[in-house]
């Protein structure tokens, strides 16, 4: 991605960030995007045609939400590059878990996680369980269903 940082978002849930929607893939690319579809959805079609990525700046992070099914449909599963990161699920203030993203990894969020729960990445300096985890910039492919 050769764009500027963004500093937020058109729903404001995103600071500091750059989005695009990726049709094509180089070669290598597209073995990895393909096993990921098909880990993820057990196949390489999800009946999308563009894969959702996410470039958020060192020092940019996710605002608490619940993404809209208009925009994101029943399942969101992430692929989580560059840099281990601290997600953040809360049903209210007393009642919340922080989840390690490790770098290289994928997650997926799907029912009651998607429409009960907020969820967030934290800012750069985070920790859960007394490890610090220092977030660098942190890349990530997003496929829905």
């Amino acid at each position: 991605m050769r764009r500027k940082y963004n500093s937020g978002h058109w729903d404001g849930a995103i600071v500091s960030y750059r989005e695009m929607e990726k049709l094509e893939w180089n070669g290598a690319n597209t073995t990895i995007m393909s096993k990921f579809e098909e880990h993820v959805f057990g196949s390489t079609s999800n009946g999308l045609s563009a894969t959702h990525v996410l470039d958020l700046h060192e020092d940019g992070y996710i605002k608490p939400h619940i993404d809209s099914i208009k925009f994101c449909g029943a399942l969101v599963s992430g692929l989580s590059l560059l840099s281990d990161a601290v997600m953040r699920l809360k049903l209210d203030e007393s009642n919340y878990a922080d989840v390690l993203i490790p770098r290289l990894s994928v997650y997926i969020m799907s029912n009651d996680i998607r429409y009960k729960y907020t969820h967030e990445i934290l800012p750069n300096v985070a920790s859960i369980s007394g490890r610090e985890v220092n977030r660098t910039r942190r890349n990530n492919c997003y496929e829905t269903i």
